[in-house]
């Protein structure tokens, strides 16, 4: 899923992020009637810009067209979020393609950076968000 939605460009081979294996890394799907519809991974990861102990990172978040706009994505972003407090996480933070800024402001991450060009898969802002900020949220809780 990670090749076919986010980097197509690539070969299957260059899919493993940095990270992936570690120990506290979390990788999650969402499936619906047995199939794969959406994936995200999420690691602890300081964010070199501004890094505070809890920062957590979220890679590699992609959700099926089809099924885009039914839950599916605001279900993994929640269970990212559960997962990082309960692992004393205090921040999340990502490098977001513009294209889906909105869905993450929704959550209430904000945009930390102007917007630079990842070349073959196009524009991104960094974006971050306070953990026990985005448990208060009624979309979250």
């Amino acid at each position: 899923m990670r090749q076919r939605i986010l980097r197509a460009h690539q070969r299957i081979e260059e899919m493993e992020y940095p990270g992936d294996r570690d120990q506290a890394t979390l990788h999650l799907g969402a499936f619906r009637d047995g199939k794969l519809v959406g994936i995200a991974s999420i690691y602890q990861e300081t964010w070199n810009d501004d890094p505070r102990p809890g920062d957590w990172r979220l890679r590699g978040m992609a959700v099926d067209e089809p099924v885009r706009g039914g839950g599916v994505g605001a279900a993994l972003l929640e269970s990212c979020v559960r997962h990082i407090a309960e692992h004393g996480g205090r921040r999340l933070w990502c490098n977001a393609r513009t294209a889906a800024s909105g869905f993450y402001e929704k959550y209430g991450l904000r945009l930390r950076s102007g917007v630079w060009d990842e070349g073959a898969i196009g524009p991104h802002v960094v974006m971050a968000g306070d953990i026990e900020e985005m448990l208060s949220r009624s979309s979250i809780r």
